[in-house]
């Protein structure tokens, strides 16, 4: 009987809540204790989760503790704070680096994301790259628990969690949160899978955001430089014979050259302006997007022997014409009509400008008009080659004839050159040692006829780098090219990717902050962020490296370089399957690529850099 009353115990003492006390070695039960909130006394409710922080927080931190906390703050107490209170939201909890904040309509959260990322891209207009305060933001739907004031729960986690794979300056939403936004706000969606969310037991799929609103249509307001600025838009072919595209083309090219050669004057990028041919677009919407206060627009028509070209000069601001004329002349006096555009320009902007200056913006690249069009067709072939392999032999076949026909034309060897460079970065080479010997002689011909021609210094300089590792060489011409037309986006580029290579990754942050500059809408945007991204690579910011690669990815993605850059910052980060899936598709762009011949694609001067570089593509499964 006894047995029997022993094997019921614990039962009884569940029946009327008792627990275990070990009392000198006697087990005895007493009356369990109840947690002063039960079950039925939790708070539930639906609500909208929005989490954000600040990408990259520690390295900023490292860089200027009290700065970067000062500067947050005040973000914050002028940018989110607001936006959150405007859209009938409740800032849950700050979080040192972010903030964890409720909405009763996901809708409501979605705009106030949106509408912070654009503040925040408007506010680091003028901020260095690597400087700037970025936030990434999660949005989730779900059931939490509210306690004290705070809230807590699997919803919570989850928007959490979405935070931290969002980009800088991005939002990533659960598909919960997308369903019920969907058809309801101007965006787009792109389903990134189901995901993997640290210490969520279960995968969520995630979308990344797409604000359709802050299109070409609403880009972000830049601020104006500290000297004249100024656009020069792609000039209307008005011949009769559609093919000669090109040549109004090469007319604006050497317009904006020409103004770059002015050290006080801030030209937009030919790239940046040119994303407006064919597009009727309001000046003044112009001046904001580029951040300029002038605009030069015209036509040019080419009939026979005669040339003639029109042009107005416009103060983006106010919509007023500065200045309007028509110009003609016979086609041997091309170069002297763009001269005298050019000094018009200048004297409109700056009336007191020395006749010496302008003088110096003057720039004849051949005598040989025959040659100069064979140069301006490579060119217009150029524009269409970074990802066709035959736009690039028929580039350098034009550019060779111009060279032909004018064995001093340094901007053609200089281009020339660029092409091989274009071969070697995306295993276009067929025969590669003669190529690279080519590359070699073509590049010492730029800089050798080069004199003051910004193209045949930064493409020649470059092309000794990358191809020929004459690293010392290539900086020295490359600074002067940048010393006589800072304003030249692509050899401020092209300097940041010198800079990779040399092993100095601050340097080359700053170089490429001023190519997006003064390039803000550049077509070949991918290249800076992949310069970008092995600058963050080589100071052993991966997971900036990894945001910058997956930018530049988004816009090129057979950029053979981005790829494996992605690949490397995964691996080194311990996030062996992306840089697993990254390494494969790099070796399905190039299937050659093996680590014996890694340093082919990337010439990293210092042996330290480049063994990082080959450990991280190694451990994400490059073949040895």
């Amino acid at each position: 009987m006894v047995r029997w009353l022993w094997y019921l115990t614990p039962i009884v003492a569940n029946i009327f809540k008792l627990v275990p006390v070990q009392t000198g070695g006697v087990k005895r039960f007493t009356p369990r204790r109840e947690n002063p909130l039960t079950r039925e006394q939790l708070l539930r409710r639906l609500t909208a989760i929005f989490a954000a922080d600040v990408a990259g927080y520690c390295r900023l931190t490292g860089m200027d503790e009290e700065g970067t906390h000062v500067r947050l703050k005040e973000h914050l107490r002028a940018l989110v704070d607001p936006k959150v209170a405007a859209y009938r939201g409740h800032i849950v909890k700050n979080t040192g680096d972010g903030l964890l904040a409720e909405f009763s309509s996901v809708v409501d959260a979605m705009r106030c994301a949106v509408d912070v990322q654009r503040g925040m891209a408007e506010r680091n207009s003028d901020v260095p790259a690597n400087n700037r305060i970025e936030f990434r933001i999660g949005i989730n739907v779900g059931d939490v628990i509210e306690d004290n004031g705070d809230i807590f729960g699997d919803g919570v986690n989850v928007a959490a969690r979405l935070e931290t794979i969002a980009e800088p300056g991005g939002i990533c939403v659960s598909d919960d949160a997308q369903r019920q936004l969907r058809d309801k706000l101007d965006m787009v969606f792109d389903d990134a899978g189901e995901q993997n969310l640290k210490n969520i037991g279960r995968p969520v799929r995630v979308f990344r955001v797409r604000d359709c609103g802050a299109g070409a249509g609403q880009r972000p307001t830049l601020a104006l430089p500290d000297k004249p600025s100024i656009a020069v838009l792609p000039f209307q072919n008005l011949s009769a014979d559609p093919e000669q595209e090109y040549f109004a083309d090469g007319v604006v090219e050497d317009i904006t050259t020409a103004l770059s050669h002015f050290r006080w004057l801030f030209v937009i990028a030919r790239n940046s302006s040119f994303t407006y041919k064919s597009r009727h677009v309001d000046v003044k919407q112009i001046g904001r997007e580029l951040g300029v206060r002038y605009v030069l627009e015209g036509s040019v028509r080419k009939a026979g022997n005669r040339i003639r070209i029109a042009g107005q000069l416009i103060d983006a601001e106010t919509g007023a014409h500065l200045w309007a004329d028509r110009i003609e002349g016979a086609l041997d006096d091309m170069f002297n009509l763009q001269d005298h555009v050019t000094a018009c320009v200048v004297s409109a902007i700056a009336p007191k400008v020395q006749v010496e200056e302008i003088k110096r913006a003057k720039r004849k690249p051949t005598e040989n008009l025959t040659a100069y069009d064979y140069y301006l067709r490579g060119l217009a072939k150029a524009r269409q080659m970074t990802v066709e392999a035959n736009r690039n032999r028929e580039a350098l076949e034009l550019f060779c004839k111009a060279i032909e026909l004018d064995r001093g034309l340094a901007c053609a060897y200089g281009m020339a050159a660029w092409c091989y460079v274009l071969r070697k970065a995306r295993g276009w080479m067929v025969e590669p040692v003669r190529e690279r010997a080519e590359a070699t002689r073509l590049a010492r011909k730029a800089v050798y006829f080069g004199g003051d021609d910004p193209v045949a210094l930064s493409m020649g300089g470059y092309a000794l780098a990358f191809v020929a590792q004459e690293f010392d060489d290539a900086a020295a011409f490359m600074d002067r090219g940048l010393a006589v037309s800072p304003n030249l986006a692509q050899a401020w580029t092209l300097s940041g990717w010198l800079r990779v290579w040399r092993g100095e990754p601050d340097l080359a942050l700053e170089h490429v902050a001023r190519a997006m500059r003064l390039s803000p809408l550049d077509p070949s945007m991918y290249s800076m962020q992949g310069a970008m991204a092995y600058a963050h690579f080589l100071a052993s910011r991966y997971d900036m490296a990894s945001s910058c690669a997956e930018k530049a990815m988004r816009d090129h993605r057979t950029f053979l370089l981005t790829i494996c850059i992605s690949a490397a910052s995964k691996a080194l980060a311990g996030q062996l399957e992306p840089a697993q899936k990254a390494m494969a598709r790099a070796l399905e762009l190039n299937p050659d690529l093996r680590a014996s011949n890694l340093r082919d694609l990337a010439p990293f001067r210092r042996a330290e850099d480049f063994a990082t570089f080959a450990k991280g593509l190694c451990k994400a499964g490059l073949p040895e």
